[in-house]
C-alpha cells in the first residue's frame, strides 16, 4: 500500500482522534472507575490509604434499593423529567416555528434574546428567580396581592417547589433547543413549501403537514438530549432549594452529590451513579428504537 493511500485512510482518524481521547478520558474512564468503586466501601479514609478500602460486593446496591431517600430522589427525577422534557420540546419547537416566519431585524434580535438564558450563569439566574419567588418580598406574590390572592409558598411547599424549580429549568433550557430547531427549519427545502402552496395549503397547514414531519431528526435529537439532561437534573434545585423542602426537589444527582461529597460515602454514591447511568442508557435506547424507519424525501 502506498504512503499516499495510507495517509488518506489515516486522515479521518486524525480528525476524530482528539474527540475520542476526550470521550475516553472524561466519559468512559470515569464510568469504569465508578463501577469499580461501587463494589467497595470506599470513603474519605480510602483516599489517604488504599488499605482502608475493602471489597463490598453488591452490598452498596442492596443498601441503595432499601434506602427510602434514594427512591424519593428517583421519583422526584421521574416527575421532573415528565414535566420538563415535553415542555421544553414543545415550547422550543413552537417558538422556533414562530421565529422562523420572518427574517426581520426584530425577529433576529428575538433569537438572541431567547438564547440568553442558555449562556447565563446559573448563580445569577438563581439569584433573580430566588427574589421573584420570595414569599414576603417577591414579585410574584406582590402581583398576587394586587388581585387579593394570599402569598404563595413557591419554594417552601413540597408540591409547589417541584413546579417552581422545574419552571426555571424549562425557561433556561429552551434557548439552545430553539436554535437547534431554527437551524433544522432553515434546512427544509423551499420546494416543499412551494408545492404545498400550489396545492392550496395555507401557512399553518404547510407547517403541520410539511415542516414538522421533516423536523423528525431534530425533534428526536432534542428529545433525547433533553431527557438525558433532566435525568441528571442538578443546577436549579441545588441553588434554589438545595433539595428541599423535605427532600421534595432532591433529584438523583443531588442525592449522589450529598452522599458522595458531603457524607464521603464514595462507594455508595458510585453505586447510585451506575444505576442512574443504566436508567439513562435504557431510556435512550428505547427512544432510539421507538423511532420509525425514516423515509427519504
Amino acid at each position: 500500500m502506498s504512503i499516499a493511500r495510507m495517509s488518506a485512510k489515516a486522515t479521518p482518524y486524525a480528525f476524530i482522534g482528539p474527540a475520542l481521547l476526550l470521550l475516553v478520558a472524561f466519559g468512559v474512564l470515569p464510568l469504569l472507575v465508578a463501577l469499580v468503586v461501587s463494589v467497595t466501601d470506599m470513603d474519605i479514609s480510602g483516599l489517604a490509604d488504599r488499605s482502608n478500602i475493602e471489597f463490598a460486593g453488591i452490598a452498596n446496591y442492596e443498601r441503595l434499593f432499601a434506602d427510602p431517600d434514594f427512591w424519593q430522589a428517583f421519583g422526584n427525577t421521574v416527575v421532573f423529567a415528565a414535566i420538563g422534557v415535553p415542555a421544553v420540546v414543545i415550547v422550543s419547537l413552537a417558538v422556533a416555528l414562530l421565529l422562523a416566519r420572518s427574517n426581520s431585524r426584530f425577529f433576529r434580535a428575538l433569537r438572541s434574546f431567547y438564547f440568553i438564558p442558555a449562556i447565563t450563569g446559573i448563580v445569577a439566574i438563581a439569584l433573580v428567580w430566588g427574589y421573584l419567588y420570595n414569599t414576603q418580598f417577591g414579585l410574584f406574590n406582590w402581583l398576587l396581592s394586587v388581585v387579593g390572592v394570599p402569598p404563595v409558598q413557591w419554594l417552601s411547599d413540597p408540591l409547589l417547589a417541584k413546579f417552581s424549580v422545574a419552571f426555571v429549568a424549562i425557561w433556561r433550557g429552551t434557548g439552545l433547543n430553539i436554535i437547534i430547531f431554527l437551524a433544522a427549519i432553515q434546512g427544509v427545502p423551499k420546494e416543499y413549501r412551494e408545492a404545498a402552496a400550489l396545492d392550496g395549503a395555507g401557512s399553518w397547514r404547510t407547517t403541520w403537514s410539511i415542516v414538522i414531519p421533516l423536523l423528525r431528526f431534530a425533534i428526536l435529537f432534542v428529545a433525547i438530549t433533553t431527557m438525558i439532561a433532566w435525568m441528571q437534573f442538578f443546577d436549579e434545585p441545588f441553588v434554589l432549594t438545595d433539595g428541599g423542602p423535605l427532600g421534595a426537589t432532591t433529584s438523583m444527582s443531588i442525592f449522589l452529590y450529598k452522599e458522595g461529597f458531603r457524607l464521603n460515602q464514595f462507594g455508595y454514591a458510585s453505586a447510585g451513579s451506575v444505576i442512574l447511568f443504566i436508567v439513562i442508557a435504557l431510556i435512550t435506547v428505547l427512544q432510539m428504537r421507538s423511532r420509525r424507519d425514516d423515509v427519504d424525501y
